[in-house]
């Protein structure tokens, strides 16, 4: 990707990438090599997945284009403008939530939300407690605003950290692991929210490892290894790449498993008169008849559609913690 000419950097105007790495890399004392040579590209207006498993290096990239660590080497720029140089003037416009919140527990979750507001120079302090409150009202926190933060669940910690990076309309939202510690409600309630922040035109940077919070939440998405990037692209693109599930439903499972090996399908597994595996290179219609020629009976066959995690698998020979 082209660097971002001069008049796009010093005008006004937004950039057509609101994150862009070039080599961005960090080795920590003792040679441990975090983030090797990643270029990433953010559009505006997504809501970006940024895939991997623990330790894959997401946290350190974040870190990065936050400008909380120097990288070792490569750049980055945020919102069009170079970090960690330019910090001060893109920061304002970015809501962070990043390892978990920094919180006052001898605080009520409203206070905390209050000392945040304040500490924000930008922040009118004629309209802090109306802000506050249509913050903890947007992450489902009104009710417990007035307990002490010490006495919070994760789940809740999760949620204040999240009010707070939403104290003020920003361009961009980088949110790291944001549904840690929530029930599969809170998971859900969360995924509305950041739905409903993107349609309002905020970018929304979302690291996770769960699989199936990408799939379901993101519009783009970059998959993260051993801290190098494996792919990036829109989701859609990126299931697409990789091959579906061949499924057989038959109550014959023993007989048309013993088929589909001869036919070439591979990682044949059943379940109850399930039978699923890798579809062969060749056509489909061959196998089916093959099933049905040795006596198979086909109560269902279909390829179903791949996923994120077929592609995770696909691009990297590993499997992945979908459940967290």
């Amino acid at each position: 990707m082209d660097e971002p000419s001069a008049t796009e950097q010093d005008s006004g105007d937004a950039p057509a990438h609101v994150i862009a790495t070039r080599g961005l890399t960090k080795r920590y004392r003792g040679g441990q090599l975090a983030v090797d040579g990643l270029d990433l590209t953010v559009p505006a207006g997504s809501v970006f997945g940024f895939l991997g498993p623990n330790g894959s290096g997401k946290t350190t990239t974040i870190r990065m284009l936050m400008g909380l660590i120097e990288p070792t080497s490569g750049t980055a720029r945020v919102l069009g403008r170079p970090m960690p140089r330019a910090t001060r003037a893109v920061l304002p416009q970015v809501g962070a939530l990043i390892e978990g919140p920094a919180l006052y527990g001898f605080l009520s979750g409203r206070d905390n939300l209050l000392r945040y507001d304040a500490a924000d120079p930008t922040a009118d302090p004629r309209t802090r407690r109306a802000r506050v409150a249509a913050a903890l009202d947007r992450v489902g926190l009104t009710a417990a605003a007035g307990k002490k933060a010490r006495a919070y669940s994760l789940g809740m910690k999760q949620r204040l950290g999240l009010a707070a990076a939403l104290l003020q309309p920003r361009r961009l939202l980088v949110l790291d692991e944001p549904t840690n510690g929530l029930d599969p409600q809170g998971m859900r309630e969360i995924r509305a929210l950041i739905r409903e922040l993107a349609s309002d035109g905020t970018t929304v940077f979302l690291s996770s490892h769960l699989l199936d919070e990408i799939e379901q939440v993101c519009t783009h998405a970059a998959v993260m290894a051993q801290g190098r990037l494996i792919t990036q692209g829109a989701v859609a693109d990126l299931a697409a790449g990789a091959r579906g599930r061949l499924v057989v439903t038959t109550p014959d499972a023993g007989e048309a498993a013993r088929v589909l090996k001869e036919q070439g399908v591979g990682d044949v597994t059943v379940d109850g008169d399930r039978v699923t595996g890798e579809p062969p290179a060749q056509d489909l219609a061959e196998v089916n008849a093959a099933l049905v020629t040795a006596g198979v009976r086909v109560r269902g066959f279909t390829l179903e559609r791949a996923s994120l995690e077929d592609a995770f698998v696909a691009l990297t020979g590993e499997g992945f913690d979908v459940a967290g």
